[in-house]
Formats: C-alpha cells, sequence, structure tokens
C-alpha cells in the first residue's frame, strides 16, 4: 500500500532545519539522519550539512526519503517563493532538461504524458515506466549465453569433472556446458533491479498499477549488485539499440539510490543536476538550433580544449571555455556561461581574468559571461598593462528565463548574435 507522500519545495542555496514546516510538512529527525548517511555516500555533492540543516547548493532536482519528497528548484530572479513560481521555475527546469536530451524517450512523447506530475520523480518515474512498457510492447530481446548445469538429456559439452562429482549415484543425468537463447542477460538484469526499485520508491498512486503489471509480465531476473563499471562494460548494438534511452535512465535511478538497510523506511533515491552544467548545455543548444534555422554555417563548439601548461614532469593543463563560435564573418567569439544572478554588479575579478585568457589564447575577436537575468549587454574593456584603455572586450550578457522554452531559446540566439552583429560592424 502506497503511503501519504509529503512534498517540500525549496530553491537552489536555500535551506531546511529540523522540525520546521515547510507547507504543512515537519522536515523529521528521522529524514535529516537519512540525508546525513547520503551526505558521506556522495561526498557531499548535493549539499552541505548544518547543525539539524541541510544546505543546498547548485544542485538542483529531487531527492526522495521514504514518503518525504524534497524539491530543489532553480531560481534566477528576486521573485517571491510562492506557489505560481514553483509552477513556472519546476516548468523551466523540466524544459531545460527535455532541450538537453536528460528526457529523451522513444515513446511516448511528453505530450501524451498521463500524469500531470508534481515534480520532476514523478516525470521521471513515468518516462522509465512509458519507456519499458515500450520495449515490452516489441518484444524483449534474446541473447546466447553458456549455461552450464545437470541435464536429463546431453546436450553441448559434457563436463568430465563436474559429471562425476554430481552424477555418481545419478547417471540418467549429464553435467554439461550449453548455448542457451533467451532473454536473461544484462540489459534485462539492470532494468528488472530498475522496476523493483521502482515500485518501492513510488508514491503516485495512479503509477502503482502499471508498474505492478510490468514486474507481473517481465521475466524474473536474478537481483544483480550495479555499478558505475556495470553499465561501462555494457554494449549497444544495433539490435539493442532501444535499449538505450532506458538503460541510461536506470543508471541514474540505480547510482543514485541509496536504500536504508536498518530500517527501510527510509531509504534515500536522488535525482539531481548541476544547474551551471545544465545552463551551459542548453545555451550551446540553443545557439546550434539558432544558427542553423538562420542558413548560417557557424561552428558553435562546446567545451572546446587547449593545451595551456606543461611542467617539466607531469601532464600538461588545459584551458577550455564553454562555448566557442566560428564564422568567416567575424572570426571566433568566446563565451563562458555562470548560473547566478549578477543584479548589476560586476562579474568576479576570476572570471574576468579567466576570460582576458580566452581572449589571448583563442584571438577571439570577442569574449563574453552569459547569465540568467534581463535582458542587457553590458560592454567592458580591459586596461592595457601601460594603465590605457585597451581595445579587447569583454561584455555580460543576460539572458531572462521564459517560460515557452522555444521563445526562449530562439531570445537567446537573437541576443547573442545581435551582439556578434554590433562588435562585427565596429
Amino acid at each position: 500500500m502506497i503511503s501519504r507522500r509529503r512534498h517540500i519545495v525549496v530553491f537552489e542555496h536555500e535551506s531546511i532545519r529540523v522540525g520546521q514546516v515547510y507547507d504543512e510538512v515537519e522536515f523529521s529527525e528521522d529524514s535529516f539522519n537519512a540525508l546525513q548517511l547520503y551526505h558521506a555516500s556522495t561526498k557531499g555533492m548535493y549539499y552541505e550539512l548544518g547543525f539539524k540543516r541541510i544546505v543546498f547548493k547548485e544542485y538542483v532536482g529531487v531527492l526522495q526519503i521514504g514518503n518525504l519528497v524534497i524539491e530543489v528548484l532553480p531560481k534566477a530572479d528576486k521573485r517571491g517563493a510562492d506557489d505560481n513560481t514553483q509552477v513556472v521555475w519546476r516548468s523551466i527546469l523540466i524544459s531545460m532538461l527535455q532541450t538537453v536530451g536528460m528526457f529523451n524517450v522513444k515513446a511516448p512523447s511528453s505530450s501524451s504524458l498521463r500524469i500531470k506530475s508534481n515534480s520532476i520523480l514523478d516525470l521521471y518515474f513515468e518516462l522509465f515506466v512509458s519507456e519499458i512498457e515500450y520495449l515490452l510492447r516489441n518484444g524483449l530481446v534474446k541473447k546466447y549465453r553458456k549455461t552450464e548445469g545437470n541435464c536429463t538429456a546431453l546436450k553441448g559439452n559434457l563436463l568430465f569433472n563436474k559429471h562425476i562429482q554430481n552424477n555418481l549415484v545419478h547417471q540418467e543425468r549429464s553435467y554439461v556446458r550449453y548455448t542457451t537463447y533467451d532473454t536473461a542477460h544484462l540489459l534485462h538484469f539492470i532494468l528488472y533491479k530498475a522496476l523493483r526499485m521502482l515500485n518501492q520508491m513510488n508514491t503516485v498512486a495512479t503509477l502503482q498499477s502499471r508498474i505492478g503489471a510490468l514486474l507481473l509480465h517481465f521475466p524474473e531476473m536474478p537481483d544483480i549488485k550495479v555499478s558505475d563499471a556495470t553499465f561501462d562494460k555494457l554494449v549497444i548494438s544495433r539490435k539493442t539499440i532501444q535499449y538505450e534511452n532506458a538503460i541510461g535512465m536506470a543508471r541514474l535511478l540505480l547510482l543514485n539510490y541509496h536504500p536504508d538497510i536498518s530500517k527501510g523506511n527510509n531509504n534515500v533515491l536522488a535525482l539531481m543536476f548541476d544547474m551551471n552544467l545544465l545552463w551551459e548545455q542548453f545555451v550551446t543548444i540553443s545557439l546550434r538550433r539558432g544558427f542553423k534555422e538562420s542558413n548560417r554555417n557557424a561552428v558553435v563548439s562546446g567545451q572546446l580544449s587547449k593545451s595551456f601548461w606543461k611542467p617539466k614532469n607531469g601532464n600538461k593543463t588545459s584551458i577550455r571555455p564553454d562555448i566557442v563560435i566560428k564564422d568567416e564573418s567575424f572570426g571566433c567569439v568566446v563565451l563562458d556561461t555562470k548560473w547566478k544572478n549578477l543584479s548589476g554588479t560586476n562579474p568576479s575579478a576570476n572570471d574576468l581574468r579567466q576570460m582576458y585568457v580566452y581572449h589571448e589564447y583563442f584571438k577571439a575577436a570577442k569574449v563574453a559571461l552569459v547569465y540568467p537575468g534581463q535582458n542587457e549587454n553590458r560592454e567592458g574593456v580591459y586596461w592595457t598593462p601601460d594603465g590605457q584603455i585597451g581595445n579587447q572586450n569583454c561584455s555580460m550578457i543576460g539572458l531572462r528565463p521564459e517560460g515557452d522554452i522555444k521563445a526562449w531559446q530562439k531570445g537567446i540566439f537573437e541576443s547573442v548574435f545581435d551582439w556578434i552583429k554590433l562588435r562585427s560592424e565596429e
């Protein structure tokens, strides 16, 4: 039976305290203790610990502890944290994740989802269930595998030593190694384990019957231990390409699951995303799409690495700007994305020094720091070593978040392209 879910919504860099009530839901000490253990297993990646307090970082998404769901939303403006703000930022976050390919599915499309999700976790659970339903409808892939054991018929290779050891009395049997063609292989081991975990963690009543039906129709598989190495050794072939999305989703679920082995009712599941990385990927994809739709041949590269320094002994150091744009008409432009709201203040000295290096090293016509915020471009120039105003330009480009994700992507391209054109015309 599904227990009633409790739901707390906070924004990035906010904190929650033990005993405090959030929208009629109290953050209990049991939940804090479970998150304390999970903090150690993740080396403090998603949040910091205070005295009976959780302080969230730049990671956004969902943490589920038993039947408590803590949703951490992004926020790049000064609007109040009311229900409407939560709805807007939840929609923006889901749309950004879909844009960068985090929620890619073969069936169904996001427009035909049956559940009106109250959190990213609900959406992710349903997408995974829909993906497994799709695989079952199309038939699970079978593979050849080696099997050995006692059989009443002689087939394959007789393992003589084991045959003597096991069948001294039962001479009607043969201990053999043979080839089997069935659905018992690693891909299905992983998906079945993820389904069972989902059956434990799901708190959405309308989804539980679908999970139960999948467990009923999915062939029972052995329980395996999973780690990064388990997924690294998987080989997706042309025959199993339809499993790629489901396996990717299962990986995210299983590797971020921390079972409660003491009480069993405070299992922790984290579905968290680095907002800085998500912002960088979102801006990169938006610019690529914009240049393509405008029929320009500009090349937009993400994380273009160049060697920067090498010691006499040891490994070299590289520099890697977030986005490099190259085009015959304006040359090279370098962008660095930062998910923070400057609110009219100057960038940090470290960010400006970094952009100065990009300007020099990539022979860039212009460089810019790209932030969420109000739609505005603030131009700036570097001083020369002799104290004069130079001609090396570094700008700050503000991009206002929009609920309509396609309109926001178009606005990102237009803002950046207008800034590039202004520079190329100088």
